[in-house]
């Protein structure tokens, strides 16, 4: 016969849900108390708690050495970097630009001035073109002895012949006495058929073969006389000069 559980001296036997129930009311009970066992001055804790918060930070004035600077310090170091690269390049860019303008400048400048050289030039060609020529007027001498011996000076000097003035008027004076159609009928010139003509008593033959261009054919002309003989006298002697006698 079982055991009535509420036989006197009974303890009922505790089974293992019944455990934890009790230890969860426990439990529950424990923490009701220490609620209650809060102390007043909890509450003023709480508030000097939010009274320090609430405080003014003060920060220390000491620099702060050895710290190593953060990725938006290095990121903002790069972009100065990079600020001074391009403007760097910037200025150069303007200075070559510049320099190239200075170059284009001066050579438009030197184009210019050649060109107006080259305008002066012409000009001045133009000029001279228009220019007219002035004809030097003709050397005159006069129709005696004297005109006749300076003007046959000119020619000889012209064809290098070596002769004087006082070379030839010695000769002349000696030969014709001054007179261009003077002849001789006597010498052996003459017997041969070849008489001596003119100022210096040229025979025919002689004035042919050393008669001067730019005078005269006529044997009795007197610039063309003096200048074929002076020639055939600088042939044979040297100069009419150095002629003293029939020759």
């Amino acid at each position: 016969m079982p055991k009535n559980i509420n036989t006197p001296g009974h303890r009922p036997k505790l089974t293992k849900t019944h455990k934890l129930s009790v230890a969860g009311v426990a439990a529950l009970g424990a923490a009701a108390l220490a609620f209650s066992a809060v102390p007043s001055s909890a509450q003023t804790a709480t508030h000097e708690t939010a009274a320090v918060s609430s405080a003014p930070v003060v920060y220390s004035q000491e620099q702060i050495k050895d710290v190593k600077a953060s990725i938006t310090d290095q990121l903002a170091g790069a972009s100065v970097k990079a600020e001074a690269i391009a403007a760097k390049k910037q200025a150069a860019d303007a200075a070559a630009a510049k320099k190239l303008a200075a170059v284009a400048a001066a050579k438009k400048q030197a184009v210019a001035k050649a060109a107006q050289v080259r305008k002066a030039k012409a000009a001045a060609s133009r000029s001279a073109q228009r220019v007219e020529v002035k004809p030097v007027a003709a050397k005159t001498y006069a129709n005696n002895l004297d005109g006749w011996i300076h003007e046959s000076l000119d020619i000889m000097a012209k064809h290098k012949i070596p002769g004087s003035y006082n070379g030839l008027y010695r000769n002349i004076m000696r030969e014709s006495s001054g007179n261009p159609k003077a002849i001789n009928g006597w010498d052996v010139n003459a017997i041969n058929g070849i008489p001596s003509k003119g100022l210096l008593q040229v025979i025919p033959p002689t004035f042919n073969a050393y008669h001067v261009p730019g005078t005269s054919w006529n044997i009795y002309d007197p610039v063309a006389n003096i200048t074929a003989a002076a020639n055939y006298a600088a042939d044979k002697y040297g100069s009419m000069d150095n002629v003293n006698s029939a020759y």
